[in-house]
């Protein structure tokens, strides 16, 4: 009998897929180039080109911390500055690392009820900031992140409107994708259509959250953007000798569709959590549910049994006004019905 999953505490906590770790082990053999000069690494460039249909600049790193800070360092100068929305990854998650590796350019936030930046409000902020001049950091780049931290997806258009707004003020787009597939699964849009071909420069392309063991790959579209970046990956210590094994995760995870397929299942299993949840007295969505992450408000002694009953969530906000707390519950690509089941029931024994 399988094991009931407990653990939504992210989309980490899983096994890499067994096509990926194949694809690892097909690269365990023999001598080949290091530090990118082998089979995998080509085939991994030919394969983003084909999936995003236009010329690219791919470089595998290991984790999205450093897909992210390494990329955003390629798009701003150490007194530049970055906007990104309120609750992004880059501004709370990541120890200061794109200011590190950028060399000192500010972070600058924008609030948002659902972690979407605003092309209006993204316009003022920065008419707001030219009045100062040299006293202020000249804000460069943008940041998106595709799904958010509220577990939203940004519509093409509102890509394109953002990007519209960057490039009238001559800024960079950079696009935090360590859940793109789940965005790209939820919008039924191609790849191409809600990155490059809606304004985006630079892809944080994600892996590990979906399927791999540790890969990640900062795509460029603008190549021009890219010709220092190797320099960067390797002074920052993210140029692996035996980088073929990052690019076979990434081979493994992208041929044959599997990242869209993961991303399809994890989505799925969210919004039959998300279904589920909406029936049951007591719990209150406080966000759409559109790719794998599942907010909800839930009464104190709700959160005390399903933690007793060995589940685990992050308890993402505090709503004492309410009597409870916003949890965030997170699917993955293994996360199957009776999962989802088993955890709905746990809260149905409580009414």
């Amino acid at each position: 009998m399988t094991e009931i999953r407990k653990n939504f505490g992210s989309d980490n906590v899983g096994p890499a897929h067994p096509q990926v770790v194949d694809a690892m082990l097909e690269a365990n053999r023999g001598a080949v180039a290091s530090y990118g000069g082998d089979p995998w690494t080509a085939r991994l460039e030919g394969l983003v080109r084909e999936i995003f249909q236009t010329e690219t600049t791919t470089f595998p790193v290991a984790t999205g911390t450093a897909a992210n800070a390494l990329a955003l360092s390629a798009l701003v100068r150490p007194f530049g500055a970055i906007v990104c929305d309120e609750v992004a990854h880059i501004m709370n998650d990541e120890a200061g690392a794109p200011e590190f590796f950028s060399g000192g350019a500010k972070l600058l936030t924008l609030p948002s009820p659902d972690g979407r930046l605003d092309p209006a409000a993204l316009q003022a902020a920065l008419a707001r900031r030219r009045i100062s001049g040299v006293h202020q950091s000249p804000v460069e780049a943008i940041s998106l992140t595709q799904a958010t931290e509220w577990g939203t997806c940004y519509p093409t258009a509102q890509v394109e409107a953002l990007a519209d707004v960057a490039r009238e003020n001559r800024l960079h787009v950079h696009m935090d994708g360590a859940r793109f597939a789940n965005a790209v699964s939820f919008l039924g849009a191609t790849p191409a259509a809600v990155t490059w071909k809606a304004g985006v420069d630079v892809l944080s392309l994600g892996a590990t959250k979906n399927g791999a063991m540790a890969a990640e790959a900062v795509v460029f579209f603008n190549r021009d953007l890219a010709r220092e970046f190797a320099q960067r990956r390797k002074r920052a210590g993210h140029l692996w000798s035996k980088q073929r094994f990052l690019s076979a995760q990434l081979t493994g995870y992208l041929q044959g569709g599997l990242w869209l397929e993961n991303a399809g299942r994890a989505n799925a299993a969210a919004a039959r959590l998300s279904q589920g949840l909406a029936a049951l007295p007591g719990a209150e969505l406080v966000q759409p549910t559109e790719a794998n992450e599942v907010f909800v408000l839930l009464p104190e002694p709700l959160v005390l049994r399903l933690e007793a009953a060995g589940y685990g969530f992050y308890r993402w906000a505090s709503r004492p006004e309410q009597g409870g707390f916003v949890v965030r519950l997170v699917c993955a690509f293994d996360t199957v019905e009776a999962d989802v089941d088993a955890l709905l029931e746990t809260i149905r024994q409580a009414e």
